[in-house]
């Protein structure tokens, strides 16, 4: 406490600046909302864990995603999820997607510039349709359809750029989502571990599959 005491807010930022990465990424097409994430955790230059849930579940209609310092994303989203329940509890109808994205904008907003560290997305379906809005620790809030954050996400971009379309079919989407988390990964040392992806529908979100990034993907997506 009393280091911290002495030292400038950009002083203090700087000593609380970790090294940090990911991949994640989201879409919107004809089929739903696809969600992908890769599965691996860095401490600075070590990998800590390649199984980490990146996905953090809000509710049976919304979920997020986690980019930057996990112990922050994890902590908010939780917070979020039960903001969401009181929310229904007092109107008897459940918080639209734009609204629980607004929530979590104010509750952060006031930490800017103290150290938090999140790029994280809020994905949804409610009355007005899919709803995939894009949230970071500056208090910044963007409404998308197609997005990728973390240290992979220029290289995720490159496949999703060449590939997408509003029409894809349930199978080809995920496909896609699952190649553009493999060549991140390939290439960005704190990318990896396992590619978990989803699908957001009206009925809710499910999760479509857990493929591991190994030589049975570097086959299926390096060579050919």
């Amino acid at each position: 406490f009393f280091f911290f005491f002495f030292l400038m807010p950009n002083e203090i930022y700087n000593v609380l600046k970790f090294w940090h990465g990911t991949t994640t990424l989201a879409f919107v097409c004809r089929a739903g909302i696809i969600v992908a994430v890769d599965s691996r955790a860095s401490m600075g230059k070590f990998i800590s864990s390649s199984t980490v849930k990146k996905v953090i579940e809000i509710n049976s209609y919304l979920i997020g995603t986690m980019a930057g310092g996990a112990a922050d994303c994890f902590f908010w989203e939780r917070n979020l999820g039960s903001f969401c329940h009181l929310y229904e509890l007092k109107n008897n109808h459940k918080v639209s997607v734009s609204g629980a994205s607004k929530i979590l904008t104010n509750m952060i907003y006031k930490y800017r510039n103290s150290g938090l560290s999140m790029g994280t997305m809020v994905i949804g379906w409610d009355q007005n349709g899919p709803g995939l809005y894009y949230i970071d620790s500056q208090g910044n809030r963007l409404k998308v359809k197609l997005i990728s954050v973390g240290s992979g996400s220029t290289l995720a971009y490159g496949v999703l750029d060449s590939s997408y379309k509003w029409d894809l079919k349930i199978e080809e989407a995920c496909e896609l989502a699952r190649r553009a988390i493999f060549h991140a990964a390939f290439k960005d040392p704190f990318s990896g571990g396992t590619i978990n992806t989803y699908l957001v529908r009206k009925e809710g979100w499910i999760k479509i599959s857990s493929d591991d990034i190994g030589n049975e993907a570097f086959s299926k997506y390096f060579r050919n």
